[in-house]
């Protein structure tokens, strides 16, 4: 947020493995307009986990500093994303006896309080406590039950939590570019926000969010969270895979990937060739491209079989009536969606950030998704979140009592 509009500005980041994205949103009576975005590479990430701390502080500082001159504001305050393999998601529920014959806030709360009342080990935490639906007596199927008569309210709610360390690590290198932390956002559950329909919600819709070092799953069912999971796979494998197989610098093969990469062999000519620069001072080489699409195709393959076995172990795969949704920066590739949809049977789009305003042609991207979710996240929000500080588990807020806070807060 910047200091001068502290109401309306809302910043997104999205530390991720291979970029660091700093979006810069101001919030208005249509929605969200997009004023500012900065990237950098990223360089002390591995798989979602912070690895560096001095080089992730410089890259976001070199973002921030990017988003900083183009929306023309002082940002303070960020939302920031994590993602990660110590990502866990899990169903539960819990079940009180309404006071007065009639739902009111505190029943509610006490209800949220006693379905998230499950045990996880000390070195987790609670990142966010997803309603589901509520049942009343034997209704179920509610989306908002304050005011309604019966003597037995029960939530079933979704509940993601998050290694310690890795929270504080984010918050850490926040905190050293002068930045507070206002919440901290599973990646997939911002990607949602900014490239999601409502009615695929409601029908049953796969989130597949590959980035450079992990793959976000998100399955949705009746418009509500059912399932979370993080895979350390994505697009930097693919990466080492064309580096190693054309023995090219994993920057030129970044490129490459970039600029010639097909992940559907139908949608390339044998005739096609591209230039390869070699390791060790040799000259560039002239290959075929379909060489780089034998490369791509069977890691692709190999991600969304991965994906696909994620899915049935959830037990949600033959509800996925709107088919899946691919975001991210390793899906803008030509031929993803080809293979998604041979891999996993289902209809399959490519998301990007939409239903909001600004600079809408520089962000609609897959790999913006999560920045711009961020922002919209925190759009939703109803009030301004306490920033979170480094310190240890004592004098820094815990996650798990946040999330209830904002829940007993919003109503």
């Amino acid at each position: 947020m910047a200091k001068s509009k502290s109401s309306e500005i809302i910043v997104g980041l999205d530390i991720g493995t291979t970029k660091i994205a700093c979006i810069v949103g101001e919030v208005t009576e249509d929605g969200v307009d997009i004023i500012g975005i900065g990237t950098a590479a990223s360089k002390g990430l591995r798989r979602g986990y912070v690895v560096n701390i001095d080089s992730t502080v410089a890259s976001i500082q070199q973002a921030v500093d990017e988003a900083e001159n183009m929306a023309g504001c002082e940002i303070t305050t960020v939302y920031a994303a994590i993602s990660g393999a110590h990502v866990r998601g899990l169903n539960s529920h819990g079940i009180v006896a309404v006071k007065d014959k009639e739902v009111r806030d505190a029943d509610i709360a006490r209800v949220i309080e006693a379905a998230k009342a499950v045990a996880i080990p000390m070195d987790r935490e609670v990142l966010h406590v997803l309603p589901q639906q509520y049942v009343v007596d034997d209704q179920d199927g509610i989306r908002d039950p304050l005011g309604m008569a019966g003597v037995r309210l029960e939530a079933k709610v979704h509940i993601v939590t998050t290694a310690v360390a890795s929270a504080q690590n984010v918050i850490k290198c926040a905190n050293r570019c002068n930045l507070q932390v206002a919440d901290i956002v599973l990646e997939s559950l911002a990607s949602s926000q900014a490239v999601l329909e409502d009615d695929e919600k409601e029908l049953g819709v796969a989130l597949i969010d590959i980035g450079g070092g992990t793959c976000d799953v998100m399955v949705y069912a009746d418009g509500a969270i059912v399932h979370t999971s993080v895979l350390p796979l994505g697009g930097g494998h693919i990466t080492n895979d064309i580096a190693t197989v054309l023995r090219t610098p994993l920057d030129s093969a970044e490129k490459i990937k970039r600029k010639y990469g097909c992940a559907w062999r139908g949608h390339v000519d044998d005739s096609e060739m591209m230039e390869v620069p070699s390791v060790g001072g040799r000259g560039p080489r002239v290959i075929q491209r379909m060489s780089l699409v034998e490369v791509i195709e069977p890691r692709v393959e190999e991600i969304f079989e991965h994906v696909k076995k994620e899915l049935m172990r959830t037990g949600y795969f033959d509800g996925l009536a709107a088919g899946i949704v691919l975001t991210g920066g390793a899906t803008a590739m030509d031929g993803v969606c080809e293979m998604a949809e041979q891999v996993l049977g289902l209809p399959t789009r490519r998301g990007q950030p939409t239903k909001i305003g600004g600079l809408v042609d520089v962000v609609r991207s897959p790999a913006y998704s999560t920045g711009v979710g961020l922002v919209m996240f925190g759009a939703s929000q109803n009030n301004i979140a306490k920033p979170l500080t480094r310190g240890g588990m004592d004098d820094r807020p815990s996650l798990f009592k946040r999330a209830f806070g904002r829940i007993a807060e919003m109503f």
